[in-house]
């Protein structure tokens, strides 16, 4: 009988295998979809302000665009064409003469390219253009925070900067791990992450309630 429960108790803790993710652990039941976040650095906007100690600030050409975000496109020589323009929710930026343009999912790098390559069919001969991040769309926070809802995304900020903007956390929350909702390689993915994870912009956090 002995034997037999060791049996059992070993094929229990065979099927609680741990996925491995860039940087974390996490049980298989706390992902959603089978697209990991990326480590903590990886995939992270450049911004003016300093990062938090071990994460990295990298260029924007890897930051992807999606909507909400504000960006300037400039056309030079074209100041009819140059200045700030928003991503609409079907993720396309409109500009005269060319119409929408699609952004999402996008670099900056490569959204300039799609805008040169427009004008070059018919309107200007050589077109240089530049795009840059003005603003980058807002985040969400959600669950056991005071003030839980949308928020202006901050350069380089943590899940902890989250919370602060959100006035901290209730009584009833769990403080050492958040859920964390990102769209990553076009896929929606969910995954539990420590307080000092960095946020990115359009990541949605929700803090969950202890049970105890």
């Amino acid at each position: 009988m002995a034997f037999l429960l060791l049996a059992v108790s070993a094929a229990c803790l065979g099927g609680c295998k741990m996925r491995s993710i860039p940087g974390l652990t996490t049980p298989d039941f706390a992902l959603s979809t089978p697209a990991p976040l990326p480590a903590p650095g990886e995939a992270f906007p450049a911004g003016a302000g300093s990062s938090p100690p071990g994460v990295p600030v990298i260029p924007n050409e890897t930051y992807t665009l999606d909507s909400g975000d504000k960006v300037r496109i400039i056309v030079f020589g074209q100041d009819n064409l140059s200045r700030v323009y928003s991503v609409d929710g079907s993720g396309r930026v409109a500009m005269p003469l060319i119409g929408a343009v699609s952004a999402r999912g996008l670099t900056t790098f490569e959204l300039a390219s799609e805008i040169a390559a427009d004008l070059k069919q018919k309107y200007i001969k050589d077109p240089k253009v530049t795009v840059e991040v003005e603003t980058y769309r807002p985040f969400f926070i959600l669950g056991e925070v005071n003030k839980p809802g949308q928020y202006a995304y901050v350069n380089a900020m943590s899940v902890e900067a989250a919370v602060a903007i959100a006035e901290g956390y209730t009584e009833r929350a769990k403080q050492r791990f958040v859920r964390l909702t990102r769209r990553f390689g076009g896929v929606m993915s969910t995954v539990m992450v420590p307080t000092d994870y960095p946020v990115q912009p359009g990541d949605t956090i929700y803090v969950l309630e202890r049970i105890f």
